[in-house]
């Protein structure tokens, strides 16, 4: 406690900064040193925090900066779920990590819905992680000339991209012009990572070769054009990281028994709600709770929680046939990975444990595939349960029941 102590001390007194803690001692002491500071300085009692899986060493620098230490959010599963996916395929506990009252409740009766109904099938349409910097030249001329040479020097610049990476691939550069500023859009198969950071690396080796040979000057790397942790309607209709659809159909008699509506009831719904509704809003998702759920499997799974803005790019499809009920969701830009960032957290790294999908895959991309492949059937799952219980005007008392 006395080293603890003595460097809040040194913090108070100026001697030291916040983030130089980890040169004076290991890092579980510069994190409690921290919490002794917020004792002392905010009307706070960070113990609860102070208690956290990891390895505070493992982290430091590596997934967090000033550690103080770790904030709890509860975990349910749903399931099992029956998804027939290339990359999942089988029947699935969906981890959701949550503090949203009935949210696991209602996405376990979709599961059920859906497993009555013989499974969901799901596809990855797409796959493609984007980085888009933005160049300066003198005018609307040299701009067409730098997107041509973009164009027909395709191959140099995906040499120079993948000197960096042993992993990614360049699929595709799309050269976009303002005025005097050149866009381009880079697209990588970054396999089973999310690939943020490998897709600014490789990008910055490409964008260097652009200067070199051609009148471009770089401005910046990312010109959200990209378009990261933002709403962006070129990722609603050109993706980015993973394109992914999941769909179902489910017996009319299962829908009446688990749903206590008719297809046709849940179809009216989810057209004027969804579609209609979000038409009016100028929504670019058109969905009805997307984000929920992709927000609950990627804090249980350890991606990037800010990613859920692309995420929610979703649109939900019902149509009510003569005996059974067709719903579909498609996610135009879910960006997820199964190695590198929060995935090695050991919470996070047992949540893909319930999947199945820790790690590389084999081949490359297939476990990213799959968990992308889940995240879809959760959605799917979700969106049934709650427009039928909007459906069935019962969605207020399913909230009241369960505490919410």
């Amino acid at each position: 406690m006395s080293d603890v102590s003595d460097l809040a001390d040194r913090v108070q007194s100026g001697e030291l900064r916040l983030y130089e803690l980890e040169d004076h001692a290991d890092e579980a002491t510069a994190a409690a040193a921290r919490r002794e500071l917020l004792r002392r300085e905010t009307e706070s009692d960070p113990d609860a925090v102070g208690e956290f899986a990891f390895d505070a060493a493992d982290v430091h620098g590596s997934n967090i900066e000033n550690l103080v230490g770790g904030v709890q959010v509860p975990m349910g599963v749903a399931g099992p779920v029956s998804v027939n996916g290339e990359a999942a395929d089988g029947e699935y506990y969906l981890p959701l990590a949550t503090t949203e009252g009935a949210l696991v409740a209602s996405v376990n009766r979709g599961c059920s819905a859906i497993r009555a109904g013989g499974g969901a099938t799901a596809r990855v349409l797409k796959n493609g992680m984007t980085r888009a910097p933005v160049f300066r030249v003198a005018d609307v001329a040299e701009a067409k000339t730098v997107a041509e040479w973009v164009r027909e020097n395709e191959a140099a610049l995906a040499a120079a991209a993948e000197s960096t990476t042993s992993h990614g691939e360049l699929q595709s550069v799309t050269p976009y012009v303002v005025g005097d500023s050149v866009f381009l859009r880079f697209s990588y198969d970054t396999k089973d990572a999310m690939g943020m950071n490998m897709a600014t690396i490789a990008t910055g080796e490409a964008a260097d070769v652009v200067e070199a040979e051609t009148p471009a000057e770089l401005v910046a790397l990312s010109g959200n054009l990209c378009s990261d942790k933002k709403p962006a309607a070129i990722n609603a209709v050109e993706g980015r990281g993973r394109t992914v659809s999941a769909d179902v159909r489910i017996p009319r008699d299962v829908v009446e028994e688990r749903f206590n509506t008719t297809p046709e009831a849940i179809e009216e719904a989810n057209t004027r709600k969804n579609l209609v509704g979000s038409a009016k809003a100028g929504a670019l998702g058109f969905n009805a709770h997307a984000a929920n759920v992709v927000a609950a499997m990627f804090l249980a799974t350890g991606q990037d929680a800010a990613q859920v803005v692309e995420g929610s790019n979703t649109i939900t499809t019902v149509e009510a046939r003569e005996d059974e009920l067709y719903a579909s969701v498609n996610l135009a830009s879910l960006e997820v990975g199964t190695v590198g960032g929060g995935t090695k957290l050991p919470t996070q790294a047992e949540g893909l444990d319930i999947l199945g999908v820790r790690g590389g895959g084999d081949p490359a991309g297939s476990n990213a595939d799959a968990l992308a492949e889940l995240i879809a059937t959760g959605v799917l799952a979700g969106e049934l349960s709650l427009v039928s219980a909007l459906a069935s005007r019962n969605l207020s008392s399913a909230h009241e029941e369960l505490g919410r």
